[in-house]
């Protein structure tokens, strides 16, 4: 059998290791980059408009008041280290090892990723008791526009994390199932770039300009 190439496709290539799941996922994964490039489109616009907004506060509370940066921080931490384990399980699938020490790895960062909505939703909650709900001013609309958004995305990305989980049990390491993982995966890194980007321009932008 001829040998899967290993750099057809931007993601994990599986390669020699699992050539019938390289083949089966090297179209479906390029077909994925084009909706997360999509995606991106729309953050992009989001966070135009975003910054358009910063200082249309309407003499409503703005950043310095209503963000709080040890909690953005924890946040930051939290799925930074989430994007760490979720690459240990990517490599466990590229080196063959025990399909538990993937279920394992995603078991961890489905425990971040809840852990970082539960921050994110407290935050919400705290900023709404200080009169920061979206219909205060422009920047808070803008504000609730982008954040929450990508917090949608994680909440999916966990369901994601469960179902795979159970697949992953049940089906086992099927191609299908394998080719579901490394999309996951090239998922989950994408909603923390976009992290960096919120921490960036949203938060630390804020409080700079706003």
């Amino acid at each position: 059998m001829k040998p899967a190439p290993t750099h057809s496709y931007p993601g994990l290539n599986l390669g020699r290791g699992r050539p019938g799941a390289h083949k089966a996922t090297e179209v479906v994964t390029f077909g994925f980059w084009v909706f997360l490039m999509s995606d991106l489109v729309y953050f992009g616009l989001m966070f135009g408009i975003y910054i358009t907004m910063i200082d249309a506060q309407a003499g409503g509370p703005g950043p310095h008041d209503l963000f709080d940066l040890y909690s953005i921080f924890a946040q930051t931490l939290i799925l930074l280290t989430s994007s760490l384990t979720v690459g240990l399980a990517m490599l466990a699938l590229k080196y063959n090892l025990p399909r538990a020490r993937i279920v394992l790895w995603f078991g961890v960062t489905l425990l971040l990723g809840l852990s970082f909505l539960v921050l994110e939703i407290r935050d919400f909650m705290s900023m709404a008791k200080q009169g920061g709900v979206p219909q205060r001013s422009g920047f808070l609309s803008a504000f609730y526009g982008l954040v929450p958004l990508h917090g949608v995305h994680v909440a999916a990305g966990c369901v994601w994390l469960v179902v795979l989980g159970i697949q992953l049990r049940v089906m086992g390491m099927t191609d299908l199932v394998i080719s579901r993982v490394v999309r996951l995966a090239l998922f989950w890194h994408f909603l923390d770039l976009i992290w960096i980007g919120i921490i960036t321009i949203v938060y630390f932008g804020g409080l700079a300009y706003g």
